[in-house]
């Protein structure tokens, strides 16, 4: 029992070590195949690398809901969104206060309540089957349209001549198949480890995938975020973060729902669902005061995440 319990452990640090580390591939390997292929910098930011970052929920969300449950794949979505702003938001404010763009407040945060009020109205019937899934995927690429479209209408985003394409490189090809590869082997890894720890303490599935996955596929944009906060890059933490939740619940979830219908208990919709937004409108609120997130901003929300886990295990 021991034996299996710190294999199960060490299979939990490995998978999250490993999604770590093939997002980090992915993402540099993929800007970089974007730019060399003439898409502008900032276009690549909104569309390639933010997808990119959301990959780690994408592969634990599919494979866990194929593998184990659909609960498992749900939670980790669900969970996923609340980490990023209570914890990786959190933790990262605590480093540096964030400011908060105007261009930010109009363009990206209303799509982020969009997102996180549409879960809970597409849940309300107890399940998220392939119609909610194909309205999730439809929000998803008029997100992608919008995106497009403003960064390309913006003056400073020509920052590219033609000219300077430098193609393919065979080691951003490289960077993009080995992150693949490193994030399939590290999802398997942490839904292994992590269900067989917390399934074996009697925990649900749902909760499974709320806690351990969610943190697990968390990782990347808690330490690309806290990095850019020490930098004072605070506009890409807080990007990072935004434009994550959306393509968590519209990307994600939206394809997930499309593979393998979801049932909401009464519970989750009652308590996590309604969290996920409440979470996202106390995020709102603290970033339209004052347009930044203070170190007493990041501070109750990374209490606030502690008493939500706490809660989740009494």
């Amino acid at each position: 029992m021991v034996d299996g319990t710190l294999l199960s452990a060490l299979l939990l640090v490995l998978g999250a070590g490993a999604l770590f580390g093939g997002a980090e591939l992915l993402v540099k390997g993929a800007g970089n195949l974007a730019l060399g292929l003439g898409l502008r910098a900032a276009t690549v930011g909104v569309t390639v690398v933010a997808f990119a970052t959301t990959t780690p929920e994408l592969f634990v969300a599919i494979l866990g809901a194929l593998d184990v449950s659909s609960d498992v794949g749900f939670g980790t979505v669900v969970g996923s969104n609340i980490a990023n702003i209570a914890l990786v938001l959190g933790v990262s404010a605590l480093i540096h206060p964030l400011s908060i763009s105007d261009a930010m407040m109009r363009r990206h945060v209303p799509f982020m309540v969009l997102a996180a009020v549409l879960l809970p109205v597409l849940a309300l019937d107890g399940q998220i089957g392939q119609l909610e899934g194909v309205i999730l995927l439809a929000v998803l690429a008029a997100f992608t349209g919008y995106l497009l479209h403003t960064v390309n209408s913006s003056p400073a985003a020509a920052e590219m001549p033609d000219g300077s394409r430098e193609g393919v490189a065979p080691r951003d090809v490289a960077f993009v198949l080995g992150g693949l590869v490193t994030l399939l082997v590290g999802s398997r890894w942490l839904i292994s480890g992590g269900s067989s720890l917390l399934l074996a303490m009697g925990v649900s599935e749902f909760v499974v995938g709320v806690t351990v996955l969610a943190l697990g596929t968390s990782l990347p944009e808690l330490a690309a975020s806290a990095v850019g906060a020490a930098r004072g890059e605070t506009e890409f933490t807080v990007g990072n973060v935004v434009g994550s939740n959306i393509y968590n619940i519209v990307a994600v979830l939206g394809l997930l729902a499309v593979a393998v219908p979801i049932t909401v208990t009464d519970s989750v919709l009652r308590f996590e669902l309604p969290l996920v937004v409440v979470f996202t409108l106390v995020l709102v609120g603290m970033m339209w005061r004052g347009r930044r997130l203070t170190r007493v901003d990041g501070a109750v929300l990374v209490v606030s995440y502690a008493v939500f886990v706490r809660f989740l295990f009494v």
